[in-house]
């Protein structure tokens, strides 16, 4: 059985309530709920694989709005007792997932505007999210693989989160085409 996960409701519209192979966790947005919600799941029930399916704001402007695999994950909004930005007093600074794909930069507020996404960028990722760190992270303390598809939402710019109530249906539609392709449900 594999665990399908979603930060928001919003993110699985386009999905059916039961999907034949998959049990659905929706976490609610944010580092802390996603790894609460997924720690308890993962606690609860063996699972052979983690599908997370999402939203992100593209801050690499040769990103297309297209759905990409996530090949791991930083933290953009945490700094060490260096003040080195993107590094944690205890976390890795990166979580790995050993596939090709896109970097996310994760973090606990919603991307839009130009002079985040501009301090953003130099850490090396391509999109940014609210929790796929966390949810990457929880699953290799469980041995649980994990496999991120994200859509791009936006551009992580003025007027984002505009942008992303306008486009997360949509999302969800190009989300649900790839679990199909990918998995024949």
């Amino acid at each position: 059985m594999r665990l399908l996960v979603a930060a928001l409701e919003s993110e699985l519209v386009a999905f059916p309530v039961e999907l034949e192979g998959f049990d659905r966790l929706v976490t609610g947005p944010g580092k802390l709920q996603a790894a609460y919600a997924l720690t308890r799941a993962l606690d609860a029930a063996p699972y052979d694989e983690v599908v997370v399916v999402g939203t992100a704001g593209a801050i690499d402007p040769l990103l297309s709005a297209s759905v990409y695999e996530i090949d791991g994950a930083i933290q953009h909004d945490v700094t060490d007792i260096d003040g080195i930005v993107g590094q944690h007093v205890s976390l890795p600074p990166r979580v790995d997932l050993e596939r090709d794909g896109v970097t996310i930069a994760t973090g606990d507020h919603f991307v839009d505007d130009a002079e985040a996404v501009e301090v953003i960028r130099p850490l090396g990722a391509g999109l940014v999210d609210m929790e796929t760190y966390a949810y990457i992270w929880v699953a290799q303390q469980f041995g649980v693989p994990i496999r991120v598809l994200k859509a791009v939402s936006d551009r992580a710019q003025d007027g984002a989160i505009t942008d992303w109530h306008a486009t997360v249906a949509a999302c969800s539609r190009k989300l649900r085409d790839r679990i199909r392709a990918d998995y024949g449900v």
